[in-house]
């Protein structure tokens, strides 16, 4: 798509377009998502801001002819600039693209991103979990035919010739979820909705389909959550002081960190809505995050004595067990899920390697599925006495076919198995998750670099390792003090 492009720009950054730049006077329309449809421009959420702030952010000036794309979902939306107003600027959410003329017409490019193939493209593409963007540098990768321009022109007539039609019987056209989402952005009474309302319909437009079943649970049980404790809240109402009261709330019953993944889960809702110009200003801005004291957390993991005393008590026989995958996991680290998915052909025993690229929906109704992230999708190293084992163990298996799953399987019934061992050898009780904390522990403590051992677990980030072993980096970290100290003591030596 670069060859067709002459000009590509973001639009500006939170902190350059601010509700304290904006003016009652009609000087530069601000572009927001709300205003992109498939119908072209929809004449929502009207603001302005001044043309001397127009000027002071020039990149994000869109001029006459220009093409604007939204980067968040529906990401990809794209429409031709208006006419009607005497200026225009992009809303942090957009871009504007200035095509070379000799390679693509505007008509032509509008309805490719239309096209199936090019949606598929920026969903692929697109990046975050939460509140799902694209990019530019994205935009400029993707695929994009061009004909020649006589064709194109064809091509480009043809659509718009047929999107004349389907204006003509729009008012035919029912669509129960788009028109609700007209309602709530085009009339005047659409700021009283109730906040659980609107949360639910933000569920259903922007995560239903795009998110694990297990991660869609959480948000309805977020929602249930508004029901019961501000059923008659209304979104216009929903302010700092409001937002605070409900977090202190569902606090008295959860966990600070049961707490904080509610915000989360609340806060991208509540921020689109602040970008439709539902709420004024961000009720979630400096929200104060409790929660009741902690219980008493069961060891999350084994010291290397306490592993050896238990992979010693397994009972590996020549036929697959569930003791096969408490050895697995506490040897690679894999989630439960992912060791479930792994088959005879996922293991290169040559060169001493298994690939993680799926897991096993055994909270569901079994099959395969996706990684939780890309990043999950890796090759782990193994040791030559697990290959040997494994080697023995696979060798008569289908290699397409699940290695430990034979009809519904349970977390409960391996964490089970897991406790008896424990129990049995008088060890801390660990569940099957635990195995993989010691396995990363292990390594922590044996020297292992922080960004191998984020590999090794499929986390997406360092950051996400560091958090989760933040005591035994900060116990590593006291012993580092200590040989530094030494070395520098025998300096003066």
């Amino acid at each position: 798509m670069s060859d067709a492009i002459v000009d590509i720009a973001d639009g500006p950054f939170g902190s350059n377009l601010k509700t304290e730049h904006y003016t009652d006077e009609k000087e530069a329309r601000i572009i927001q998502l709300s205003n992109l449809s498939d119908y072209g421009w929809q004449e929502v959420n009207t603001r302005y801001t001044t043309f001397e702030h127009a000027k002071e952010i020039r990149r994000c000036i869109v001029n006459e002819g220009e093409l604007v794309m939204g980067k968040m979902m529906p990401a990809g939306m794209t429409i031709i600039r208006p006419n009607t107003e005497k200026m225009y600027v992009l809303s942090s959410d957009c871009v504007r693209i200035k095509l070379d003329k000799n390679v693509a017409t505007d008509e032509f490019f509008l309805y490719t991103t239309k096209s199936k193939t090019f949606l598929n493209q920026v969903n692929n593409d697109s990046q975050g979990s939460t509140r799902v963007r694209t990019s530019i540098s994205k935009i400029r990768e993707m695929d994009f035919a061009t004909p020649s321009l006589e064709e194109q022109a064809k091509i480009g007539e043809y659509f718009s010739n047929l999107d004349h039609l389907i204006t003509l019987h729009r008012r035919a056209y029912h669509h129960p979820i788009k028109e609700d989402l007209q309602m709530t952005t085009t009339t005047s009474t659409n700021s009283s909705m109730l906040f659980s309302d609107y949360y639910k319909q933000w569920i259903t437009v922007y995560k239903e389909g795009a998110i694990r079943p297990v991660t869609m649970n959480k948000y309805l049980m977020a929602h249930k959550w508004l029901e019961k404790l501000i059923p008659n809240l209304a979104i216009e109402n929903l302010d700092r002081f409001s937002y605070q009261k409900l977090l202190n709330d569902y606090a008295s019953e959860h966990e600070r960190q049961t707490t904080m993944d509610f915000h989360h889960h609340l806060k991208c809702a509540i921020l689109d809505a602040v970008d439709e110009g539902l709420i004024q200003s961000d009720p979630t801005r400096k929200a104060i995050i409790k929660g009741k004291t902690p219980r008493k957390k069961k060891p999350k993991y084994l010291n290397q004595y306490e592993l050896h005393k238990l992979l010693d008590d397994l009972d590996l026989k020549s036929d697959v067990n569930l003791d096969w995958l408490i050895l697995l996991i506490a040897k690679t680290g894999m989630r439960f899920s992912e060791a479930l998915g792994l088959t005879p052909k996922d293991f290169d025993l040559s060169r001493q390697i298994v690939s993680v690229s799926k897991t096993w929906d055994y909270k569901g109704n079994g099959g395969f599925q996706p990684t939780k992230n890309q990043s999950s999708v890796r090759k782990i190293p193994l040791d030559w006495q697990t290959v040997m084992q494994f080697a023995q163990l696979i060798k008569q298996l289908p290699e397409d076919e699940p290695i430990f799953v034979n009809g519904k399987i349970y977390n409960s019934t391996a964490n089970d198995l897991l406790a008896r061992h424990c129990k049995k050898v008088e060890i801390p009780i660990i569940s099957i998750h635990g195995l993989r904390h010691t396995h990363a522990s292990l390594l922590l403590f044996a020297g292992v670099s922080i960004a191998s051992v984020a590999r090794r677990l499929g986390h997406s980030n360092m950051t996400t390792t560091q958090k989760t072993y933040l005591h035994i980096i900060q116990e590593l970290e006291s012993k580092d003090i200590d040989i530094i100290m030494r070395s520098l003591s025998n300096l003066n030596s």
